[in-house]
């Protein structure tokens, strides 16, 4: 990987650490009910609350990222060699993945919790019928959304990339007005959301990125303060757009200061993550599913001391996020020595291979 890119891949990389993390708490905390140590609950409290301020910091930014590294294929590629590299691929593992997803879901919940009750849950990794299963995979109500949007934005920016600027404003507007009218889907409604932060990649990465570079936050920091203070007004008025917008600049802008100072190596951590998200967003989901409900169950069988109690809760995160994070580059190592990478290519690509 070019140097030039580095930085940017470590940003990908932070963006799926946060993504496992937040999987990691809501599957875990929000379950617990019985406390052994008194501040056991409001630390609980406090990485639910955490994890729902790092919103604006977890998927615009990704989303910007995914879009500004497809440019060329907006634009300069045919829609014949775009629709198999950008859609075929993204496709074949949106749909393996979410077959595998929910067959492993489903027997991992009637082993670990058969008085479960997931009949009410709106994800297709809990579906009760193969057709269920395709109507919510099809209304993106599945954990694996990420890649059902990664689809629909190429073929949709491609499609009105000749009317930028109209199109940008009415994604602007729909991202504000899908927080107040949602529609019967949580996957949709997060589709619709984001697709904002894609298209300003995909269209105006480039120009973006280069005012990013040059922007001197010492001697504008006024206009950029008052600019802050208005995304979190907004964001206390369920309109986060602003407060995303600002996180993807501050995000880039650490990323790209810091790559510059020490500049980063094709073997850091993150830029090792970076290059395997696909793998580990993939696969994490079920693994947080078993990691919470064998640690749900094992602290409800008996008492356990306090100190264990609050050690599990503070720690759990991390621990949760290192599991899976190497679960996820072993599962592609696996998936490229012994199969051709069928687990993350078409098979016609994993067979050239």
């Amino acid at each position: 990987m070019k140097e030039k890119a580095l930085w940017i891949n470590q940003i990908k990389g932070l963006c799926i650490c946060l993504v496992v993390f937040y999987h990691s708490v809501i599957t875990f905390y929000p379950h617990l009910h019985a406390w052994q140590h008194p501040w056991s609950e409001t630390l609980a409290k406090c990485w639910v609350y955490f994890n729902l301020y790092l919103a604006p910091f977890r998927m615009p930014v990704f989303f910007f990222i995914s879009g500004f590294l497809i440019q060329r294929y907006i634009d300069g590629v045919s829609w014949r060699e775009s629709l198999g590299k950008r859609v075929g691929n993204i496709l074949w593992v949106l749909a393996l993945w979410g077959f595998i997803q929910w067959q492993a879901l489903s027997h991992i919940t009637h082993w670990l919790a058969p008085e479960r009750d997931v009949s009410s849950s709106a994800n297709a990794a809990y579906a009760g019928s193969p057709g269920e299963f395709v109507q919510a995979m099809l209304t993106a109500s599945t954990s694996l959304w990420y890649l059902y949007a990664l689809i629909a934005y190429f073929v949709f920016c491609k499609l009105t990339s000749r009317a930028k600027i109209p199109m940008l404003a009415g994604l602007a507007l729909l991202s504000v007005v899908i927080n107040f009218l949602p529609t019967p889907w949580w996957g949709m409604n997060s589709v619709l959301r984001n697709v904002i932060y894609y298209a300003l990649g995909a269209w105006f990465g480039t120009p973006l990125m280069t005012w990013m570079k040059t922007f001197d936050i010492r001697r504008r920091w006024l206009p950029l303060g008052i600019f802050a203070f208005a995304a979190v007004v907004l964001w206390f008025m369920r309109t986060p757009l602003l407060l995303s917008l600002l996180s993807i600049f501050i995000i880039m802008k650490v990323f790209y200061a810091v790559g510059r100072r020490f500049p980063p190596s094709e073997n850091s951590l993150l830029n090792v993550v970076g290059s395997n998200t696909i793998a580990i967003y993939t696969t994490h989901r079920i693994l947080v599913e078993i990691f919470s409900l064998l640690l749900l169950g094992w602290l409800s069988a008996q008492p356990r001391s306090p100190s264990v109690e609050l050690s599990i809760l503070l720690f759990y995160p991390f621990l949760s996020l290192l599991l899976c994070v190497a679960t996820g580059m072993l599962a592609r190592r696996l998936s490229q020595r012994v199969a051709g990478d069928i687990l993350f290519s078409p098979p016609r690509v994993a067979l050239n291979r």
